[in-house]
């Protein structure tokens, strides 16, 4: 059965799911966006320029619900990604439409992903033999035929696959806007992870601009030679030389680790830092602009171009959905809630008609109508955030304990602190769950509270 292998612990789900596959996590996405469909529609629908480091790993946590995981959860992961890709559709710049359901460039995703854990091998000097390359190839097509691809749409062997890419970059390929930008620009305004934000603004400028400069030079080197050939490509020495020295040296270490710290296992990794409380603010500020600032940047603006549009709210309403594992009838209730939201934003801000909502004109207008109209959020925001509660509420008994809280909020970005923290502060009478009230009426405070003191103005953590 197609579905065997998830759960069978073969070569390369175990590959997959080493921690090295980190360092052609690049290589793989810039492979991927080369293909016009997938490029036009990571554009115009993807987060990869404000959240490149949350594209990459929930790339790699889908690669390991459907390699590693079992038949049931496989199947969840297969539905959940039709359902989000039946949202993917749309007409490019040059006017051509795509639609992520294209077969060829599903197959073009999954063999990709192969690929890559293929060269991860081969440049870390431990290639498979012909005979472990057959193998995986095997374990690979039989979770990637439950995709409902045909047969001619993926080679029948590992031996096919070189010839299969060759064909794909001679006459599928382009080196489109998006992939140029994965490779170059984005490197050089990634915003900094969480874990280094000890190194300030300035610190991560000076950090950002050398390991860009570095990383785009090892993707170029760890490319295909077939591709770099095609698409005038040169890798520099220091580019080989960096390749060379990482991935053997990544293969020296992580195969020494025991199984525990080499493996990637599903929702494992150490917890970031938790934040240090702010100070108490003693004077009468009003401290809405920041929060309302804060809260465009780190929640609104998925896309990470400055601008709201109907993309970013898709893209929120995705991940809820992904977090929460809804099933089709929820997903629609999640995205039709967050779908008004956009439109209620729209009707009110975007004054030039142009589809967007810019940050100061989102923070100006919302700060207007929560002091011109007591049930502004009303018409927007609060619908959106019932549906969430609803979607959380996993048992249905109108109450958010703290469990679901962490389904909601949890991840390996949230310190479990910081979790518990947030936690608190919504469940204001102390009983150990949060009604719908509380919920929402600590994104209310988030809102409208001048001091802060309120509950609600912690939402997204002790700044």
């Amino acid at each position: 059965m197609a579905a065997s292998a998830a759960g069978s612990g073969g070569t390369f789900g175990r590959d997959l799911s080493e921690w090295r596959i980190v360092l052609v996590a690049w290589r793989l996405m810039v492979l991927q966006a080369a293909h016009p469909v997938v490029g036009a529609g990571t554009a115009e629908h993807s987060t990869y320029r404000g959240r490149p480091w949350r594209r990459i790993e929930h790339t790699m946590a889908s690669g390991r619900r459907l390699f590693q995981a079992d038949e049931e959860q496989l199947w969840r992961e297969v539905q959940r990604l039709d359902r989000a890709h039946r949202r993917i559709v749309g007409a490019a710049e040059d006017g051509c439409g795509y639609d992520a359901r294209d077969p060829d460039a599903r197959a073009w995703v999954l063999l990709t992903l192969f690929e890559s854990v293929v060269a991860m091998r081969e440049l870390s000097g431990d290639p498979y033999t012909a005979e472990e390359l057959e193998s995986s190839y095997r374990e690979f097509a039989g979770i990637a035929t439950v995709f409902g691809l045909s047969s001619g749409e993926l080679p029948a062997t590992a031996a096919e696959l070189r010839g299969r890419l060759r064909r794909a970059v001679a006459e599928q390929l382009e080196f489109t806007a998006t992939a140029r930008r994965l490779l170059y620009d984005l490197l050089s305004e990634v915003p900094c992870p969480r874990r280094l934000r000890f190194l300030g603004p300035a610190g991560w400028r000076a950090v950002r601009a050398v390991a860009g400069r570095l990383a785009a030079e090892l993707t170029v080197a760890d490319l295909p030679a077939v591709f770099r050939e095609r698409f005038g490509l040169v890798p520099t020495r220091r580019g080989r030389l960096l390749s060379l020295l990482l991935h053997r040296g990544a293969r020296v270490l992580v195969t020494g680790l025991p199984d525990r710290h080499r493996y990637r296992a599903p929702g494992a990794g150490s917890p970031s830092r938790p934040r240090r409380p702010a100070r108490r603010d003693t004077g009468r500020q009003d401290t809405r602009p920041p929060r309302l600032d804060r809260f465009f940047r780190e929640v609104l603006d998925r896309t990470g171009d400055g601008h709201l549009t109907a993309h970013d709210f898709r893209a929120m309403a995705h991940d809820v959905c992904r977090q929460l594992e809804l099933s089709e009838e929820g997903e629609a209730r999640v995205y039709d809630a967050f779908e008004r939201w956009w439109e209620e934003l729209r009707a009110g801000m975007d004054t030039d008609g142009d589809g967007r909502v810019a940050r100061a004109e989102y923070v100006a207008a919302t700060l207007a109508g929560c002091d011109r109209d007591p049930a502004y959020l009303e018409r927007g925001l609060l619908p959106a955030l019932r549906a969430v509660f609803d979607a959380a509420d996993a048992d249905g008994d109108g109450l958010l304990d703290f469990a679901e809280y962490r389904v909601l909020f949890g991840g390996r970005r949230v310190h479990p602190a910081e979790l518990a923290h947030g936690f608190r502060k919504l469940d204001t009478d102390g009983d150990g769950v949060i009604t719908s009230a509380e919920f929402l009426r600590g994104f209310v405070d988030y809102f409208t509270a001048r001091a802060p003191s309120a509950p609600g103005t912690q939402l997204l953590g002790r700044a």
